[in-house]
């Protein structure tokens, strides 16, 4: 029987980035009922945030599907084994690469050093985030802004021009974006402004890659139970996390990671490109 999906979480606080061990209930994040048909078998992928999270479950995903997978992550280097181990567990090679990919020289670095690990790159999940609530703008000042657009978008298009190099015919890049990147969001203005712009960028790249054969889409979740919550939110806001869904709650990161596969694998979206796809637990938006 699959599990249940974790309910409304009591309120809990943690000092950023969060760890998944610390969470109560800890996020289903490890894929265990999924089960593999070598829909990526062979493939080599680069997560980025990939230690925890929506990122661990991608990275799983990928190599239940057969791929070998290097995880980009800040310092959560508990976090990032378990990842790794789970990844090994399937038989497939992971890479750990932390650092901090709001510089410049590490969003290169993580590229290079996934090819020469693994071999090459066919499949780029662009996933690091950041995200700091404020009341007002004025509360928002010119250290949070240019850190959240360093972090969100601006590691996504150094990553993927680094990448790109190595890619070619057949290739897929998948950017993690957000619901606040669709209809913003009063508290996270920095961080929803980031988000909207993933999603330009994603359809940009799209049109901008077509003749070469790369695929380029987003997915754009709704609430979902990470470490992040914990990490940024207050305690009362952590406890109510997810109940303005139609479905009443957050997702698992395990119920959002198959339309990451769904994405990379040519078999199963080989006509899709410059698309975000919505998991948002029920929520309908205009256009």
């Amino acid at each position: 029987m699959p599990e249940e999906p974790n309910q409304t979480p009591p309120g809990q606080t943690q000092s950023y980035p969060g760890s998944s061990g610390d969470m109560a209930p800890e996020p289903r994040d490890e894929m265990r009922d999924y089960a593999g048909r070598d829909l990526l078998k062979g493939r080599k992928a680069l997560v980025t945030g990939g230690d925890s999270g929506i990122g661990r479950a991608v990275a799983v995903a990928f190599a239940k599907e057969g791929a070998d997978v290097a995880i980009a992550y800040l310092s959560e280097h508990e976090d990032a084994e378990h990842t790794r181990a789970l990844v090994e567990r399937e038989g497939r090679r992971c890479v750990l690469l932390p650092g901090d990919l709001g510089r410049a020289d590490h969003c290169e670095e993580v590229v290079e050093r996934t090819v020469k690990e693994l071999g090459g790159l066919d499949l780029l999940v662009n996933n690091v985030a950041y995200q700091e609530p404020v009341d007002s703008l004025d509360e928002l000042d010119d250290e949070q802004w240019n850190h959240t657009f360093a972090v969100n978008i601006h590691s996504y298009f150094r990553v993927t021009k680094a990448a790109l190099r190595h890619m070619g015919d057949g290739a897929s890049i998948i950017n993690t974006s957000s619901i606040n990147g669709l209809r913003g969001n009063k508290s996270l203005i920095d961080y929803a402004a980031t988000k909207g712009a993933i999603n330009a960028f994603t359809m940009s790249m799209a049109q901008n890659l077509v003749d070469k054969g790369i695929r380029v889409n987003a997915v754009a979740p709704g609430p979902v139970w990470t470490p992040l919550i914990p990490a940024t939110f207050p305690e009362e806001k952590v406890e109510k996390f997810g109940q303005q869904a139609p479905m009443k709650r957050a997702a698992d990161p395990d119920e959002i990671a198959p339309s990451y596969v769904f994405f990379a694998s040519g078999r199963l979206s080989s006509y899709y490109t410059g698309e975000v796809l919505a998991p948002i637990g029920g929520e309908t938006l205009p256009g």
